[in-house]
């Protein structure tokens, strides 16, 4: 029996193609400007780690992600238990003629616009990472795509509801204050594992000015979370979640050198009295100015994000730690086209209602074949009269360096 167990697998790893990539980084923070007490700098090293094996019409696609915090490794009472492992994809996919049938952990992404994607609404994002990067957690799922000429209508049921965990206080990006913890069992609405029904379609238009188009209703837990304090204890906290029958959409149309992008979405909450109803939409214009020495491209970009609520005596934007509430940006692009694939990006947010400011820079190139290097600066004015996601951050300076080996 294990002779012909052996056989088949060598069998088998003839007639397949198995591929093996991944990345290391060296990430590490300084923070010029911080809150009190909070660590004046990180240094993270982190691993992805990918395998992809094919045989005709089926592949299985697995990828790993583990980091580690060298603070956590000196023992010291102000670690930040930022050192973990996860598995954040593990699927199994076949091809039909016409569609595409999956089952798995995954990772999916919507949106179109570059500041944030308010679309993006699949995977909860890691919050013992750097809270302006996505570092996205893999959902357990089940999938089924059809295929047309222009288009793909796919039928998407996510099977979990991943909890999120967070850093210790002495983490700079950790939301809440001293002496005051975190709970990361999450509560629902109903179990944990009801599963959320996704049915998007997709597609591009044949015309003159190119559309690329999504549509996307959801009925099942929403995204956006709340805390409350846990049943008990005054200084612990809780997420919660509940259930959305939620409609979105994200768009780009090009006109000559122009991209004009739309982000917007609307949710009706079934089963929470502290949730309003609520709307989210993004507008977005990307102008290219080609014609530069060398070949470099300048894009010029502006947009600008409304979020509204529709019932008083609810949760506002304030207590969702809502960011992007009526906020405008103004950035360049500027992209040198070169063996390099060189590109910087910044830009200011500035809130409009509560005057706040965020300024940012960021630099990405490659270095020979296997390494790239990324330079990022962020600048954070927090509102004075509110006590918004950033107030609670404080004003906040910080240089990142991000050095990447990929294989």
């Amino acid at each position: 029996m294990k002779s012909l167990c052996l056989l088949f697998l060598i069998s088998v790893s003839l007639m397949a193609e198995l591929e093996i990539r991944g990345h290391l980084d060296l990430d590490t923070q300084a923070y010029l400007t911080r809150a009190d007490k909070k660590h004046a700098s990180s240094i993270t090293l982190k691993q992805t780690l990918e395998f992809r094996y094919t045989k005709n019409d089926l592949s299985i696609f697995a990828k790993l992600y583990a980091q580690e915090a060298y603070v956590d490794f000196l023992k010291t009472e102000d670690k930040t238990s930022r050192t973990f492992a996860r598995l954040d994809e593990l699927y199994i996919r076949y091809e039909l003629e016409n569609a595409t049938m999956q089952i798995g952990k995954s990772i999916k992404f919507w949106g179109a616009l570059e500041l944030e994607n308010i679309v993006d609404v699949f995977n909860p994002n890691e919050l013992r990472d750097d809270l302006f990067k996505t570092n996205s957690l893999g959902v357990w799922n089940t999938s089924y795509s059809y295929y047309t000429d222009r288009g793909e209508l796919s039928v998407i049921m996510k099977l979990e509801e991943p909890k999120q965990k967070m850093a210790d206080f002495a983490y700079v990006y950790y939301l809440f204050a001293q002496n005051t913890f975190y709970d990361d069992a999450l509560q629902t609405s109903k179990n944990v594992n009801t599963p959320s029904l996704y049915l998007v379609y997709s597609g591009s238009t044949d015309t003159e000015y190119g559309i690329d188009f999504a549509f996307i209703y959801e009925h099942g837990y929403d995204s956006q979370r709340y805390y409350l304090k846990r049943e008990g204890a005054s200084t612990s906290y809780r997420q919660y979640a509940y259930k959305v029958d939620k409609f979105m959409t994200y768009n780009t149309l090009v006109v000559g050198s122009t991209l004009l992008k739309l982000e917007a979405l609307y949710a009706i909450v079934d089963d929470s009295e502290l949730i309003s109803d609520y709307s989210h939409i993004a507008l977005g214009v990307e102008h290219a100015l080609d014609d530069l020495q060398n070949g470099a491209t300048l894009s010029l970009i502006s947009e600008y994000y409304k979020y509204t609520t529709y019932e008083d005596g609810k949760y506002t934007d304030l207590q969702l730690f809502e960011n992007m509430q009526n906020d405008i940006f103004l950035g360049l692009r500027y992209a040198l086209n070169n063996s390099d694939d060189t590109e910087i990006v910044g830009g200011i947010i500035h809130d409009l209602e509560y005057d706040e400011q965020t300024y940012y820079l960021e630099l990405e190139s490659r270095v020979g074949d296997f390494f790239k290097i990324a330079v990022d600066y962020y600048y954070i004015v927090p509102s004075k009269k509110e006590l918004t996601a950033n107030a609670l951050l404080g004003r906040h300076q910080r240089i990142g360096v991000n050095i990447a080996y990929y294989f």
